[in-house]
């Protein structure tokens, strides 16, 4: 392959993941390695302490983990399961990260001209500002209901779209996914 090929295709790929990564879902989770997930064979959700205040999401989410728990063997009771479901999330207003052009430094030249780039960068104060990109988290929280002990817990954040609530609908159900992937913990 072409020298100069090769390095047109590294750049492409460099380019194409901070685009990549924007709606990316970060899962993490954690379980008592000491259990046997095998015993295990029904669930019940735990009833929320209030209303949830998207029920449609709420729905849409629930819905989605009934789903991948019925695919792994799973079945769910209204009551005396042998596990809880404790669901608990939100939506969280975090900041778009932007910034001006940086200011080089140079020692053999001339102290910068104090004016309102020396603070801001090129581009201004308008070019460090940025819109606030919705965030939202979902953690789910799993309990031996004889032992009464927590078991397994995960969490996933997602970046939303508030502009198009059908694609963040999309990234809701593959972020859900994603997490339900990690449950039962594989066996090492």
């Amino acid at each position: 392959m072409n020298r100069s090929l090769k390095a047109i295709r590294v750049w492409l790929v460099l380019a194409l993941l901070p685009s990549a990564s924007v709606y990316a879902q970060k899962v993490n989770v954690g379980y008592d390695k000491g259990t046997d997930f095998s015993r295990y064979a029904t669930y019940m959700w735990a009833t929320p302490p209030s209303p949830p205040t998207r029920p449609l999401l709420y729905i849409n989410i629930t819905d989605g983990i009934d789903s991948e728990l019925e695919a792994k063997g799973f079945s769910r009771l209204v009551k005396d399961g042998d596990l809880i479901l404790i669901p608990a999330g939100g939506v969280d207003l975090g900041i778009n990260n932007a910034g001006g052009i940086p200011l080089g430094f140079s020692p053999t030249g001339a102290p910068p001209a104090i004016d309102a780039t020396m603070w801001t960068g090129s581009g201004g104060v308008d070019s460090l500002t940025a819109a606030y990109v919705p965030e939202g988290t979902f953690v789910l929280t799993v309990v031996d209901r004889r032992a009464n002990k927590v078991i397994w817990t995960g969490s996933v954040k997602q970046k939303l779209d508030v502009e198009q609530k059908n694609k963040s609908l999309e990234l809701v159900n593959k972020a859900i996914a994603k997490l339900m992937k990690e449950f039962p913990p594989k066996k090492k």
